[in-house]
């Protein structure tokens, strides 16, 4: 699907938006005077009722308490599930990567997601720009880590696998410690018997996907998605035949790619180990 025909998304903070306007309505109360009445900019009020803005915690149980809500907002917010504190352009994979029977991955710039230690994502965030407030960063960051429940899924178990620049083992975000620290996480990984992880180097003059990342997934109903994002932009594509041109792409990188056994004495020479 084409990202300009993507339908709106109607997501939790929608619904809390118009809650919050219905009471404030409902309380002769307009917006700047709400804002005033809680220490906000008017805009901040406007981008929450349209559910642009997330609704903090402590704001909604001060709000619950100044329209006499009795604890509505704060219950509403506590339900909001995870994946929904997640960027929005990442929200269309989460929904499905949470229930995906395979998922490939190839990515160029950092460790994927469901790969990282907690601060490697925590430094990965610091380094948007512009800089995320930090309740914010706490929420992304937790809800990043919850999305590695897929590695723990039992049933059915997810088929995974990852193909890694390079040059991600050497780009210190975080400081070499925390790197270093990436690195082991990654080699532990590569042991488990459901997931492929398969380092392309750079010494490779050429590659089918020099053009970016790429997601491909199966969902349980074995319909065939790719997801590709950047930017902070993304759209999914579910076009049999752009699907398959994609999957014939991964096919091929796995292919110029080191194999998972000479990926993981990459990782063992990086460490120390070999």
């Amino acid at each position: 699907m084409h990202p300009a025909n993507k339908p709106k998304r109607i997501t939790s903070w929608h619904v809390i938006g118009a809650q919050l306007s219905h009471f404030r309505k409902a309380a002769r109360l307009t917006q700047p005077a709400l804002a005033e009445a809680v220490g906000l900019h008017d805009d901040t009020i406007g981008s929450i009722e349209q559910g642009r803005r997330p609704l903090k915690i402590d704001l909604a149980e001060t709000l619950d308490e100044l329209l006499d809500t009795k604890g509505v907002l704060a219950v509403a917010v506590s339900k909001v599930p995870e994946r929904e504190k997640l960027p929005a352009f990442v929200q269309d994979l989460v929904e499905h990567e949470e229930g995906a029977l395979t998922l490939l991955s190839y990515q160029n710039q950092v460790v994927p997601g469901l790969l990282q230690t907690e601060t490697y994502a925590r430094a990965v965030f610091n380094c948007l720009y512009p800089p995320l407030d930090s309740d914010q960063a706490e929420e992304w960051i937790s809800a990043r880590l919850d999305r590695q429940k897929l590695l723990d899924r039992k049933k059915p178990r997810p088929m995974l696998n990852f193909i890694l620049e390079e040059v991600v083992l050497h780009r210190p975000v975080g400081g070499q410690r925390v790197l270093h620290e990436q690195i082991r996480r990654l080699r532990q990984c590569a042991e488990l018997p459901f997931l492929g992880l398969q380092i392309m180097p750079t010494k490779r003059a050429n590659h089918a996907a020099l053009d970016g990342p790429l997601i491909l997934l199966e969902t349980p109903e074995h319909d065939h998605l790719a997801y590709i994002e950047a930017q902070r932009i993304s759209f999914l594509v579910d076009d049999p035949d752009e699907v398959s041109a994609y999957q014939q792409k991964y096919g091929m990188l796995r292919s110029q790619a080191l194999t998972p056994e000479e990926s993981m004495g990459l990782l063992d020479d990086l460490l120390g180990e070999s």
